[in-house]
């Protein structure tokens, strides 16, 4: 699913895009996920994206703008309550690309701390199952931490498992 729907999109940003990375929970094989598939999609102009959100919602994308994280732009595929996809849009170079995906590639690398990930997000939506706010703070220290691991990783490995999450150019 991540695949087509990443190849779609991509196409449509055209020479804009740079690649679109899976992301997210649903890209760490056996981590527990709500059916959201998450996309991180690199860009060479974030302001130009913009103009793209009537595009985009013809295709089932609602534009959020930035939706409070800076340099980013948002779009979720379905309805506030039902949604199949998120895409999130940064300029390259942007510190949130490398972030999403050495964590993404540490949990892969780590299954017994995606495990823990796991289980600390299932007690979360138990305990805050109409509170999203909730839930995300919930998640916050502990994805934290990890990011700092994951960066360490790589720096100390030279890793990162891009290969095996594929990423689709904007000339696919």
């Amino acid at each position: 699913m991540f695949l087509s729907e990443a190849e779609s999109v991509a196409r449509l940003f055209g020479r804009n895009a740079v690649a679109v990375h899976h992301i997210g929970s649903t890209a760490v094989p056996g981590l527990c996920s709500k059916p959201i598939i998450d996309m991180l999609m690199e860009v060479f102009d974030i302001e130009s994206v913009d103009a793209m959100n009537d595009l985009m919602s013809v295709r089932g994308y609602l534009p959020r703008g930035e939706s409070g994280i800076g340099g980013r732009r948002f779009f979720i595929k379905g309805t506030e309550t039902v949604r199949t996809h998120h895409l999130h849009l940064f300029e390259c170079g942007h510190k949130r690309i490398a972030d999403h995906l050495a964590f993404r590639d540490y949990l892969f690398a780590h299954p017994g701390e995606a495990a823990e990930y796991g289980r600390l997000k299932h007690d979360l939506a138990i305990s805050h199952r109409y509170d999203i706010e909730g839930y995300m703070a919930g998640k916050d220290g502990f994805i934290g931490v990890l990011i700092g691991k994951a960066h360490a990783w790589m720096r100390a490995t030279g890793g990162g498992i891009a290969a095996a999450c594929d990423a689709i150019s904007g000339d696919a």
